[in-house]
């Protein structure tokens, strides 16, 4: 898939996400269930939609308690909900690099090839925020008054552009992997936040 295609499944997913705006909403994808077990052709879609889904539900997670007068306790809930969705999203990053792991792990690599600073999946989850702000920032063009349209239009424009810039890179990301000029080398994120075994906060209870 294009970086454009990926970017067009995102777009549709916030799009139906917005059809019931609610954080509490049950995951519909028109892909299936995805199962890290299975090799069905939409298997891949199947995740790239669940991603855009986990982060379109945790942006709004994040929107519930920003406001000053938010209830403490049910901040407290709200941010667990982050905490386990910042979990689920990376490995759901991670599934997408094993992807392309699969794709493009035994390529021979050229005599001068070069190591990304990011890998594949990561720069589509920056591809998946972006769809979730030119979605926001749309509709902020077209609320308020005349200063804050102009405003927020011209940041959609730069989105726009830093789409376009996006979705060339990952494409040249990718086909630089198809033909070895660059490695295909994954870290896994060492998060410690959530682990009972590493954050003192929770090995020290």
């Amino acid at each position: 898939m294009k970086a454009i295609d990926l970017y067009h499944l995102f777009e549709q997913q916030v799009a139906d996400y917005h059809t019931t705006d609610s954080v509490d909403a049950e995951l519909r994808n028109p892909y299936g269930a995805f199962d890290p077990q299975a090799s069905t052709p939409r298997q891949f879609e199947a995740l790239l939609w669940e991603k855009s889904w986990v982060d379109t539900v945790q942006w709004h997670l994040e929107d519930l308690v920003r406001p000053a007068d938010v209830d403490p306790v049910y901040a407290l809930g709200i941010k667990r909900r982050i905490d386990s969705s910042n979990q689920h999203r990376t490995d759901l990053v991670e599934r997408i690099d094993d992807h392309y792991m699969a794709l493009f792990g035994d390529v021979p690599p050229q005599p001068d090839a070069r190591i990304n600073t990011e890998t594949p999946a990561w720069a589509i989850d920056r591809l998946s925020i972006l769809a979730l702000k030119i979605y926001h920032f749309g509709i902020e063009a077209q609320r308020g008054d005349e200063a804050h349209r102009a405003k927020c239009q011209a940041k959609l424009d730069t989105l726009l552009t830093q789409r376009e810039d996006l979705c060339t890179a990952i494409d040249q990301l990718l086909d630089d992997l198809a033909a070895g000029r660059r490695r295909m080398k994954l870290y896994r994120q060492m998060k410690m936040y959530n682990d009972p075994s590493l954050n003192p906060m929770l090995y020290k209870k």
